[in-house]
């Protein structure tokens, strides 16, 4: 299968948004495991007068977690699919949420300016053309004084027990549930692009690379141990 990209990419979870939340929530940990990234942004005073972005919002739930942990911040939350999206905002948000329909690659064409507090980047890197340019691009658009960034992501450990669960599960269970909703080649992609895409440490290094410091892979629990990983850094 041709790996989905840019706008084939989009277009793929406009097809699967009215399911995605059904499948997701049969994950353990998913929603819990997004909380704890979104707390490991270390963001004071519940957020109070801090501008975060969330990109790749899907169909809100980085947004939940990101509020979760931040209440009172001001949270831009982005999306290039238009079916994600308005899922994501047709559920109740208090009015210090919004949400932008756009490519992270052209958020400036959107009207979505810096400086950002923090940023939230959650199931996204792997599926962008160019995570080099757009790790740049998120790093021009943080500022001062926390300017801080996590990454939270399918990132095999490199071990290959790790590597086995992860295909075994999308086997049995992720591709099987995928195509109970017409959307079979969506998850196929899901398994191939966690596989092509960097090991926990490899993304470490890559975020180290693109300029951010104190770089640092932090674990979740259950299943995804070794599997799902927060990478940290700071502007």
């Amino acid at each position: 299968m041709t790996m989905l990209r840019d706008s084939d990419l989009a277009a793929a979870f406009d097809r699967a948004a009215t399911t995605y939340d059904r499948l997701v929530a049969a994950n353990p940990g998913y929603h819990s495991h997004l909380r704890r990234s979104a707390r490991r942004l270390r963001l004071p005073g519940g957020g109070a007068g801090l501008r975060v972005l969330d990109l790749g919002c899907g169909t809100g739930a980085s947004t939940a977690a990101l509020l979760r942990a931040a209440p009172h911040a001001e949270i831009t939350a982005v999306d290039a699919s238009a079916g994600m999206l308005e899922r994501a905002a047709a559920k109740p948000w208090p009015p210090n949420v919004r949400f932008v329909h756009a490519p992270v690659e052209r958020l400036a064409d959107a009207g979505v300016h810096g400086p950002f507090d923090a940023a939230f980047a959650a199931y996204l890197l792997r599926n962008v053309t160019d995570p080099d340019g757009v790790l740049a691009a998120i790093r021009a658009l943080l500022g001062p004084p926390l300017g801080r960034l996590a990454v939270h992501d399918y990132t095999l450990s490199g071990s290959p027990l790790h590597r086995a669960v992860w295909a075994a599960v999308c086997r049995g269970i992720i591709i099987p549930a995928g195509s109970l909703t017409g959307n079979a080649d969506l998850y196929r992609y899901l398994q191939r692009s966690v596989e092509g895409f960097d090991t926990a440490a490899g993304l470490r290094d890559r975020m180290a690379a693109a300029g951010f410091r104190d770089v640092r892979v932090l674990p979740v629990s259950g299943w995804q141990t070794g599997i799902v990983h927060t990478v940290v850094g700071r502007r």
